[in-house]
């Protein structure tokens, strides 16, 4: 297994004081992991397991997040922005699917953000305990160069409204008691 190896000085980081070194493996098997929502359907599995507050956090996270990743979708149509010249650096080469489509915004973290905020409005506990989980998937985003960090930001301002608006929608649409 590869792990995060220290750089040389003509290695040093790049302009966004990140290593040019191929990331620790855990980095891109998370990055992997969290293609197309894949990730977040897997925690909304474990969360529904019992009934209660964590399932409608659970429900209305996956709801949220292929609200935010259609809509991340929609935007990179829209932007067309290209992504990080990296392709000869170690820490783009560990992906193990390499991405071809618009870098901005980051649908990785677009969904990550949608998800987690709203499991945070339901299940406030929940929602603070996935939040590293979350950053980590922005992380390995930037980590391996398939993303400029505006790209990760934007997606993750994005997520928060769409996962806002998701849990205001069922919170206004849901009766007492339920």
């Amino acid at each position: 297994m590869p792990s995060e190896m220290s750089f040389r000085a003509d290695d040093g980081p790049d302009e966004n004081d990140l290593p040019v070194t191929r990331p620790a493996w855990p980095v891109t098997a998370l990055s992997a992991a969290a293609q197309g929502g894949l990730l977040w359907v897997l925690v909304a599995g474990v969360l529904a397991w019992r009934p209660g507050p964590r399932r409608r956090a659970a429900g209305r996270g996956l709801v949220a997040g292929a609200a935010g990743m259609a809509f991340g979708h929609g935007v990179k149509a829209v932007v067309r922005r290209p992504r990080p010249a990296a392709q000869n650096l170690p820490a783009h080469r560990a992906l193990l699917e390499q991405p071809k489509s618009s870098a901005f915004p980051s649908t990785h973290a677009t969904t990550a953000a949608a998800f987690t905020v709203a499991v945070a409005l339901t299940a406030p506990a929940t929602g603070a305990a996935l939040a590293p989980l979350a950053a980590a998937v922005c992380y390995s985003r930037l980590r391996t160069r398939a993303h400029w960090p505006t790209d990760v930001y934007g997606g993750v301002a994005i997520g928060a409204v769409v996962g806002g608006l998701v849990h205001r929608r069922f919170k206004r649409g849901s009766t007492p008691g339920r």
